[in-house]
């Protein structure tokens, strides 16, 4: 399956500001066909956040949109990151995305390291200043790296863009979104991607991603 998608978004279960039909109704008016919820989580809560989102499919699908229940592992020390991601995928989760050594959080050190490793993991994001080393581990694993739209976070989108065309890692661009004026279409998309360095023909295949190709590698 292919069209508009965001793989990284937030709600009221955790630090957004949407209740998750609040943000599947206004993703679905600016086009998107996939859209998955990645509230915060750790170890107290990923099952029941997984749980929680599950209840709220059939909503999606009256909206048109195929929902990804999900979860974004944060600040979780890297030594749990794994336990964490098994538990939210015995719970039902689709996609799992760990929040990555961003320049404007303390994130421990080792935390790309681990997601990069993890069979369970989906996507690393706003990666920061990933290394070569930790980039080849995604590629090797199936896992993408993340060019955002967030502010702070997006500060190393040029580095992240570069590393993953020297290592062939897979590249997708999400908005992080928390709040309404947060999210993407389709032209802001394709400017962050390119406003990365992203040439044409590297965005339109990013934008044009094989969503369930992706998640099964």
């Amino acid at each position: 399956m292919t069209g508009l998608y965001d793989f990284h978004t937030h709600t009221i279960l955790s630090d957004g500001e949407m209740l998750p039909s609040e943000l599947i109704r206004r993703m679905a008016v600016i086009g998107y066909t996939t859209v998955a919820i990645t509230d915060h989580v750790d170890t107290s809560n990923a099952e029941s956040v997984v749980k929680t989102l599950l209840d709220v499919r059939e909503s999606a699908r009256l909206f048109g949109v195929r929902l990804l229940c999900g979860v974004e592992i944060t600040h979780v020390p890297p030594a749990q990151i794994a336990i964490v991601a098994r538990q939210a995928r015995a719970a039902g989760a689709e996609i799992v995305v760990v929040h990555g050594e961003t320049p404007v959080e303390p994130v421990a050190p080792g935390t790309n390291h681990a997601a990069c490793i993890c069979p369970d993991v989906n996507i690393l994001a706003h990666p920061g200043l990933v290394t070569h080393e930790d980039a080849r581990l995604a590629k090797e694993n199936g896992i993408a790296l993340e060019i955002t739209s967030r502010g702070g976070h997006n500060r190393t989108n040029g580095h992240v863009a570069r590393i993953a065309r020297e290592t062939g890692c897979q590249l997708v661009v999400d908005s992080d979104a928390h709040a309404p004026h947060d999210l993407l279409g389709r032209a802001e998309k394709e400017t962050v991607a390119r406003g990365a360095g992203l040439s044409v023909q590297e965005t339109e295949s990013i934008m044009s991603l094989n969503i369930d190709t992706f998640l099964r590698s």
